[in-house]
């Protein structure tokens, strides 16, 4: 079963409106701020809603269906819940310090300050491997999508990616941050809908409102564990730590969501309702993936459960209005990524190679060029995601290996506890984490939680244990900075 030529309708429609906001947003970005970090301006429920629609793509429909399928609840615990509660947790935080950052210094980049607070080659070096970071990160949501298409519509999946990317391609060009914050709102209400539809349809389908409690003894022992092995209590822990750095601004595009936003109440309205989102939303989002065991009993390939349910459960209409949703929301998160991706090349690689590229005419026009050829490069990634281990294996593996010893220097390099950790603390810390991710990579640990975790805590404890040597002299700009940011 495939889209109905009303599914398809519906789809070409809302993607018909997605290019109206790329036309709309492409007249309002008069410069570099405004392309990257919407003139300073958003407010906070855009900004919110925004900052959690970019933490997950429609790999969460691929990727992550699966293991709700072959693992249960266990998903919620390790993923979602961890995200809401260091959210909130850090709301008086992070977010404040971001927004400060742009107003007394007037970053549009996350890695702006580093060249202050560190030096030229440890930004620099921070900056490139990031950037290639999110070139395995946004190659695996192209994958992710590309899987959904060939369900709904039976496209090959390389073909799935060029069209996918190929449309971003011309999207994510034209329209700057304004675009993605708007096609992000937009997005949000049409998966409020259809998820919201595909819940009670389920429930409906096991036998009514009892089914939402009582389904789980029905289901593959261990699906209504908190924790199911390989999922343990140490790789929640393991993820609670990775999620604290990534959604405090360790991934650079919701750091712009903070940096972007209007002022420093708005920016912790904003996290805050980010993060109570990711604790309420999931559990109706995810209910359909955990029901699919009985739903659609002995899947060969777990990651089409949600496909399949779409089809089998939605009528007409409703099933285009699905696809648009995962489409919409895998766009928005690239879009988000390949924009911010675009301001640290543009603001912070480019003006280190030449200084013709720090005009605000030049930055913007650049800003469209390196936005074209990032996103050309994910495309090339992700049509060789199986050699990197499949769409999981790029999400969970690479990004939650590589997040930390990237996101370290970036965020502890904001507090005071921390202002005698240099630029040697920096790079040695970026190191010493990329080489126990290269490690783990070689060796069988036998324990997932392990793979994921020992970079970040290798990455972590070297940067601190570099604070606390002797003869760490604090330079005066680097005092200043973290005083005034910490007022």
């Amino acid at each position: 079963m495939k889209l109905s030529s009303f599914d398809l309708l519906v789809v070409v429609l809302f993607f018909l409106t997605l290019v109206v906001i790329g036309i709309w947003s492409y007249f309002k970005n008069q410069d570099s701020e405004d392309y990257f970090v919407a003139g300073g301006s958003l407010p906070w429920w855009l900004s919110g809603i925004s900052h959690h629609v970019s933490g997950y793509s429609g790999a969460v429909f691929v990727a992550y269906a699966g293991l709700a399928y072959t693992h249960g609840f266990s998903l919620y615990v390790w993923w979602a819940f961890t995200i809401g509660l260091t959210i909130i947790a850090s709301a008086g935080v992070f977010p404040v310090l971001w927004v400060r950052l742009r107003q007394q210094f007037r970053i549009q980049s996350p890695l702006e300050y580093l060249k202050t607070r560190y030096n030229l080659f440890t930004q620099q070096l921070m900056a490139w491997s990031g950037v290639l970071l999110k070139l395995f990160d946004v190659g695996a949501k192209w994958a992710a999508i590309a899987i959904l298409l060939e369900v709904f519509t039976g496209l090959s999946i390389p073909a799935g990616i060029l069209i996918a990317g190929g449309v971003s391609l011309i999207y994510i060009t034209f329209g700057g941050l304004w675009a993605v914050i708007i096609t992000d709102f937009a997005q949000f209400v049409v998966q409020i809908v259809a998820g919201t539809v595909m819940f009670v349809v389920v429930v409906m389908r096991l036998g009514g409102w009892d089914s939402v409690f009582g389904m789980w003894d029905r289901l593959p022992a261990g699906n209504g564990d908190l924790f199911n092995d390989p999922y343990t209590v140490g790789f929640a822990l393991a993820f609670l730590f990775i999620n604290f750095l990534s959604y405090n601004g360790g991934t650079w595009n919701l750091a712009t969501r903070y940096i972007s936003s209007a002022n420093e109440g708005e920016a912790k309205k904003a996290a805050r309702l980010s993060g109570i989102l990711y604790l309420v939303w999931p559990l109706i989002l995810l209910f359909p993936l955990w029901a699919a065991p009985l739903l659609l009993p002995n899947l060969e390939d777990p990651t089409q459960s949600y496909g399949l349910l779409t089809l089998e459960l939605l009528p007409v209409g409703l099933v285009g209005l699905v696809v648009a949703s995962l489409f919409a929301n895998t766009l928005s998160m690239t879009s988000s990524d390949v924009n911010t991706i675009a301001a640290v090349i543009t603001r912070d690689i480019l003006p280190a190679v030449s200084k013709k590229m720090q005009s605000a005419k030049t930055s913007l026009r650049i800003a469209r060029v390196t936005t074209f050829g990032f996103t050309l490069l994910t495309i090339i990634v992700a049509l060789q995601y199986e050699k990197f281990g499949g769409v999981f294996g790029l999400i969970v593996t690479w990004f939650g290996a590589l997040v930390g010893p990237i996101a370290v220097p970036v965020l502890f390099g904001l507090l005071p506890a921390f202002r005698r950790c240099g630029s040697t603390a920096a790079i040695a810390s970026i190191a010493a984490g990329l080489i126990t991710f290269i490690i783990t990579k070689n060796i069988e640990l036998n324990n997932l939680a392990l793979e994921v975790s020992l970079p970040l805590l290798v990455s972590t404890i070297v940067y601190v244990t570099f604070g606390f040597l002797p003869n760490q002299n604090v330079p005066q700009p680097v005092n200043k900075m973290i005083n005034d940011l910490n007022q």
